[in-house]
């Protein structure tokens, strides 16, 4: 026991040193070095190097833009960095949870397309799929040396599962409370029809980019350009197939939790299943019109509207569960921090 000096009574016993254990400890490490190859290589085209690049790829003609999409790029898995230490380290306790969720949201929008497209174009490939390339290469010249797509890739895709295994214990022992129980233990609220509203125009609004998804994937060209219906390969159905299985997962994750008509299934599944959904439909959305509307140069390569408005379709979706997301944890927070309703009176205590 220590004493006081100020006052001469004993002082509270001084808290406990911060340990985050073994497993945080590697899983923030391998989050932190698979961050180095891609860092690396984009620091080396900013350079000037060619390290990966092959002749006649459009990277060499990129110029001042392509050198600010590069620093942007180096920045975002930068952030993914911040993002193990702020899970890890004392003072990522007391962040505001909006500073933490909304960028473990977007960082999962863009690691889960490829964490579970990649592996399964190389499956494909090895089972003998046909003209499979990685998903980023051109049409007519090579964009990139075949060894980066599976140096980049496969730091993505340990990033993912590093970040992610670190969010999942962090949320759990900060927010666990509010995802606990089943579905049919879920109160009803004022909020709930407006709820319930917002769930049907999301689950409405995913229309439209999956049926676009499931035409490219049985191969139809509608909405493609000249030079993507061109390129279809074993690669492009892989990720449209992934596309519409994010579609179905949203909708499927914020329609189970707005109606609760299956009670049975733990809360925590399809609350996953909306994060997860929303946040592929949202970033990843937004990732390709991006890319799309960069790589607009000759006329076959121009995205057409179909492309863009499925792809703003999809990312309003997204947004539209995500806000619904944050409503109900914030109702759900609230609840949990008022004090227990006192006991109705009996039948004798109401007689005066």
């Amino acid at each position: 026991m220590t004493v006081d000096p100020r006052t001469g009574g004993s002082a509270p016993p001084e808290p406990p040193p911060y340990r985050i254990g073994r497993a945080r400890a590697v899983l923030r490490a391998l989050a932190m070095v698979s961050c180095v190859p891609y860092i690396a290589l984009k620091t080396a085209w900013m350079a000037g190097s060619r390290l990966g690049v092959p002749d006649g790829s459009a990277l060499l003609d990129g110029g001042t833009a392509l050198r600010v999409a590069n620093g942007a790029t180096v920045l975002m898995d930068g952030a993914v960095i911040a993002l193990a230490l702020l899970l890890t380290r004392p003072w990522g306790r007391r962040v505001p949870a909006w500073l933490l969720v909304l960028p473990m949201w977007v960082a999962s929008g863009l690691l889960l397309p490829i964490m579970t497209a990649f592996p399964v174009q190389m499956l494909v490939r090895l089972l003998g799929g046909g003209g499979g390339r990685p998903v980023g290469e051109g049409t007519s010249e090579p964009f990139l040396d075949p060894w980066v797509f599976g140096v980049v890739y496969g730091g993505f895709i340990v990033q993912g599962l590093a970040l992610g295994a670190l969010f999942a214990l962090y949320a759990r022992e900060r927010w666990g409370r509010l995802w606990q129980g089943r579905l049919r233990d879920l109160p009803e609220s004022p909020t709930s029809p407006a709820l319930r509203a917002t769930a049907v125009a999301a689950a409405s609004a995913s229309l439209l980019p999956g049926v676009t998804h499931l035409l490219w994937v049985t191969g139809s060209t509608a909405g493609l350009n000249a030079g993507r219906a061109a390129d279809r390969t074993s690669d492009f159905y892989v990720m449209e197939t992934v596309s519409l299985l994010f579609v179905v997962v949203t909708a499927a994750g914020v329609l189970l939790v707005a109606f609760r008509r299956t009670g049975r299934i733990p809360l925590r599944l399809p609350l996953v299943l909306a994060w997860a959904g929303s946040a592929q439909m949202a970033c990843w959305g937004g990732w390709l019109s991006v890319a799309a509307l960069m790589g607009a140069g000759e006329a076959a390569d121009r995205p057409t509207a179909a492309t863009m408005v499925t792809y703003a379709v999809q990312m309003l979706a997204g947004a539209l569960v995500v806000t619904l997301g944050a409503y109900f944890f914030a109702e759900r927070a609230a609840a949990s921090a008022l004090p227990p309703a006192a006991p109705a009176p009996a039948a004798a205590d109401r007689v005066s």
